[in-house]
This record gives C-alpha cells, structure tokens and sequence, in this order.
C-alpha cells in the first residue's frame, strides 16, 4: 500500500534534511518514473535551497544595516529618525529586512537564537559585550571580515568597528546566530516532486503532529523602558 506523503508536513529545514537522511538510509525510492525526482532528491535540493536562502537573508540584515551608518544614538530610539540605541538598531534592521520583530533589550536578545563562536562568526549575526559592568549590555552586528556595526553611546553616530580591537576583545559576551535557527527565519520548504512509491513493507516515519513551536521572546516588548533597564 503506498503512503502519499503530505508535503504540508515538511515545512522545517531540518525536518527535510532528516526525512531525506532516513529515505536515503533505506536505498532510496524505487520504481519512480524517470523524469520525476524522489523525495530524497527534492529533499536535498530544497535544503540547499534553504541554506543559500538563509545566507542571501543574513547578507541583506548586514547590508540594510551599513545604511544606518550616521544615525545618531538616542537612549530608547528605535527609528533613524529619532535615533537609535544598539538594540533598537539590530531591532530596526530585522523588522525592516525579514519583518521579524526580536525583544527589545541586549541582554533579551543575548537569550534568542543559537550560540555562535567568535570563530564561526557570518555576516547578519549579533555580537554582546559587557560596557556597562553587567553581561550583555551592548549589542551589535557583525558584517564579516572582522567588522561590526553599532549603535556606541550618547553624543556619538552609528558606526562600523574592528571585533578584534583590544577593548571589544576585552568586553567581548559571545556571539547569536538568529537567520535560519529562529522558527519565524527559517525558510518555509514544500517540496515540489512526487514522492516516489517504497518497496513493500517499508512505511516512511511520520512526524507527530504537533503545534508549530513558538519562540517565546519573540513578542513585542511595551515600549516603556525603565531607567534601570539599559535597551541596549
């Protein structure tokens, strides 16, 4: 008896790359008719869709941000026009490029995404830095080539660094990786192949049916900052 798997199902990157392994673990789909691709196939091609999808996102966050070069800083801003902190700058690129709307302070963002090291660094992910004598008080994001942009301090601009000067080295928290980890920015993957029969006997694993996981910080915060709550 053959099963149709429901492509609906399959809307995770990793589910995909998980289904793909264990068809593929099975040898394969058999009996598909030549000009139609497997499962697995589609599979493996709409995951590298994904991860090439994820690094063009992660590049337009870094590129939408160099624009913001000049901004004045503003304790509590969250527009250009206002002014802008450090939080309110990665916040403002992330609305405004993936539509996404991330927490509100540094140290809220320092709990989101997928811990990175300084070594596995790509453009569009966030960097922390102890600045005020508390963890996570500072936030910025990483262009690449050993460079980040950020929003310093009152009387100054926004503005591009070295990650590798002795005092961000000193101050350095660690590194967030959010484009392709955080439900809402991953790829949304429906492969387009028919899935090709298995032999007799053998039943793909079907996922149980859950609720889509929501990532708990992703709410909006009241816009109401506390004088004891730094927003960067």
């Amino acid at each position: 008896m053959r099963r149709e798997i429901d492509a609906g199902r399959w809307r995770r990157g990793i589910v995909v790359l998980c289904v793909a392994t264990a068809i593929s673990a099975s040898g394969g789909a058999a009996g598909a008719e030549p000009s139609k691709r497997s499962f697995a196939q589609a599979a493996r091609d709409t995951a590298q869709e994904a991860v090439a999808k994820a690094w063009s996102d992660a590049q337009d966050v870094a590129g939408f941000a160099l624009g913001l070069i000049g901004v004045n800083y503003k304790w509590g801003g969250d527009t250009p026009a206002r002014g802008l902190d450090c939080s309110g700058l990665v916040r403002y690129v992330f609305q405004e490029v993936t539509g996404v709307t991330l927490p509100r302070t540094a140290k809220e963002l320092s709990r989101i995404g997928e811990s990175v090291s300084l070594s596995d660094l790509r453009a569009g992910e966030l960097v922390f830095f102890n600045t005020r004598h508390f963890a996570f008080s500072h936030v910025g994001l990483y262009l690449g080539d050993n460079r980040f942009i950020h929003a310093p301090s009152r009387g100054r601009e926004v503005e591009v660094t070295t990650i590798s000067a002795n005092y961000w080295q000193k101050h350095f928290d660690g590194a967030r990786r959010l484009v392709g980890v955080l439900p809402s920015l991953v790829p949304t993957l429906i492969p387009e192949a028919l899935a090709s029969p298995l032999p007799l006997g053998i039943a793909p694993e079907m996922p149980a049916s859950t609720p889509p996981a929501v990532e708990p910080h992703l709410a909006a915060v009241p816009g109401d900052l506390t004088a004891t709550e730094d927003p960067r």
